[in-house]
């Protein structure tokens, strides 16, 4: 009798014991018992046991607003007892731990964090031209755990502390917290640089620390309903 199933071998889950594991370079497996963790509102493709959902939305200061792409982020805590997979239409999954520290993370990029880990929404200095950029509001993370995020392609650390460093809003996923970070306008530049339209605005980085650039401006945000 032939093993139909043996043909997907390769693609067989991957157990570490540990809390996230990435599962191949697009999904991540979060291992679920006394701990719960915050997640991207439909990122779920699949789980194992008892795992329950909740949504969070809350007030002004506790949700990501409609931006340029016109995604609404909204997170889901997530708990109970079993095995959660989660993704972000096929993006890089990438894992890093915090150590009593901060980071900063767009929106767009975020896909998983331990629940203890503080978090809130800032938004980035610019005035109203700030308004045209998809990197606008952001979500900091403050305290000790695990983070999931994803890129859209091979992203590359910049050393932020060498020089100022300027990129796309959209490009720009995470960044860490002894950054600084402002608005800048450049109507000249508006058809010289850049992925499309948001290359008039860049958003700029001093400070002591790193930016986490990916080599795009995101997926397209499909419609729902």
């Amino acid at each position: 009798m032939s093993d139909i199933g043996g043909a997907f071998e390769q693609y067989r889950e991957v157990e570490t014991g540990e809390a996230f594991t990435p599962q191949g370079p697009y999904a991540l497996k979060v291992e679920l018992s006394e701990t719960s963790v915050m997640a991207r509102g439909g990122a779920m493709v699949a789980y194992q046991g008892d795992v329950r959902f909740e949504h969070k939305g809350g007030g002004l200061g506790r949700m990501l607003k409609k931006a340029a792409s016109g995604e609404d982020l909204r997170l889901m805590q997530c708990s109970g007892s079993g095995e959660l997979f989660l993704a972000n239409q096929a993006m890089l999954v990438h894992v890093l731990r915090l150590q009593d520290e901060s980071m900063t993370v767009n929106g767009q990029n975020i896909l998983a964090f331990d629940d203890q880990i503080e978090w809130d929404v800032t938004r980035v200095k610019g005035g109203a031209a700030g308004m045209l950029a998809g990197g606008l509001f952001n979500i900091t993370l403050r305290g000790t755990g695990l983070v999931a995020l994803t890129s859209d392609g091979q992203p590359m650390k910049l050393d932020v502390s060498e020089a100022p460093t300027f990129a796309d809003p959209q490009a720009a996923i995470a960044w860490s917290g002894g950054v600084t970070t402002t608005l800048k306008t450049d109507m000249q530049a508006k058809s010289l640089i850049g992925f499309g339209s948001g290359e008039s605005l860049q958003l700029g980085f001093t400070g002591q620390g790193w930016v986490l650039i990916q080599p795009s401006e995101g997926r397209p945000v499909l419609a729902s309903g």
